[in-house]
């Protein structure tokens, strides 16, 4: 089992429910760390009398679930598995069944799933009497490596991905590495999509580590990132890395009925954003080759899948400028002489021309 904390921004005084007294709070990360869920709250929220567990019809029909304890009675609110469940209508359902169940500001909301209930689920706590204690006990890859944590939390809009939601805390993670036994191929492809984004921030021995390291070495560098800059106000930005055409393409996916899972999605933003900093002058032909073999390594696709090709590009880039990096323009984390970082002001047609690359590429 390793523990990794999560040390908030020093002298900061934004104090809430869903924030440690401390300014942090632990992510545990091993085989049978969901077993720690009831002494985790009430070591972090000893005030709590009532838990709401938040999960998918997935995760809910699992036979480990029913194992679920978090120490005091509980209701079980259940969302559909998959993206759409990250819509307001779901955050102002869930908040009525909190009411319903009579759960009161000092309680706890777990959220039991992978990022998209942890996402919701957050974002309920969030705005629940204001805000309301929660935790996570991540059950996919990739919340495990990302999305569980950092206090990040929304639910999408028909106009992107993420537009809507608060930064907000857990009190603590559980990533059980037992719970992804089960786990379908394309989820696991799709926290592997993170996993190649941490490659290039700083973790480039990640696919050389055994699972449980993967994780927590991830878990430690989103941490570090976080610790610096808990509000996105600067450096935390580089977190999005490839998730420029990664949201977009996402929300195409969405609004036509194609299946695209977020890491792959992700891979296909970390390829595409080497080719538009070739085209900037920012890297070579070697580096652009590097972010193919990583994503490669990682059993992902450099290929747009069939369903998705013959993009428009005016589309894509209606999505990319509502992209929450962008200030009015075109923004991108990309490659360069420095190592990746934010670009501002990216010409259209330099965005288009990397966007047809990757097509061609696609379709060879």
């Amino acid at each position: 089992m390793i523990t990794v904390p999560v040390v908030l921004g020093a002298g900061d005084t934004v104090g809430a429910a869903g924030t440690a007294g401390a300014r942090g709070y632990d992510v545990v990360v091993g085989e049978g760390a969901s077993v720690g869920l009831a002494s985790l709250i009430a070591r972090r929220v000893p005030r709590a009398r009532r838990a709401a567990l938040v999960t998918d019809a997935t995760v809910a029909a699992a036979s480990w679930f029913a194992d679920m304890d978090p120490g005091l009675p509980f209701d079980v609110h259940t969302v559909e598995a998959g993206e759409r469940a990250k819509a307001l209508a779901n955050v102002e359902l869930l908040c009525r069944e909190f009411a319903l169940s009579g759960l009161a500001r000092s309680d706890v909301v777990v959220a039991v799933g992978g990022g998209v209930v942890s996402d919701l689920a957050g974002f309920a706590a969030a705005v629940y009497h204001r805000g309301s204690a929660y935790c996570t006990v991540a059950t996919s890859l990739l919340s495990q490596v990302d999305a569980a944590i950092g206090g990040k939390t929304g639910v999408n809009l028909p106009e992107g991905k993420n537009l809507v939601g608060a930064f907000w805390q857990p009190v603590g993670v559980l990533c059980d590495t037992a719970l992804l036994d089960t786990l379908p191929v394309r989820e696991w492809a799709s926290g592997r999509g993170e996993m190649a984004k941490y490659t290039f921030l700083g973790e480039p021995e990640l696919p050389e580590l055994s699972l449980e390291a993967q994780i927590a070495r991830c878990v430690a560098r989103k941490a570090m990132v976080v610790a610096a800059d808990e509000r996105e106000a600067g450096s935390r930005v580089l977190l999005n890395y490839g998730h420029t055409l990664a949201h977009a393409l996402e929300a195409v996916a969405l609004r036509s009925g194609v299946d695209l899972r977020h890491g792959e999605a992700v891979a296909l933003g970390l390829v595409y954003a080497a080719g538009l900093a070739r085209r900037l002058g920012r890297i070579g032909d070697d580096r652009v080759a590097l972010h193919r073999e990583v994503v490669k390594r990682f059993g992902l696709s450099d290929r747009l899948p069939p369903e998705l090709e013959g993009l428009d590009p005016e589309e894509i880039l209606s999505y990319m400028r509502r992209d929450k990096k962008a200030a009015h323009d075109l923004t991108f984390v990309l490659d360069g002489p420095r190592g990746v970082e934010l670009v501002h002001g990216v010409a259209s047609k330099d965005a288009v021309d990397a966007l047809e690359e990757l097509e061609e590429l696609s379709c060879t």
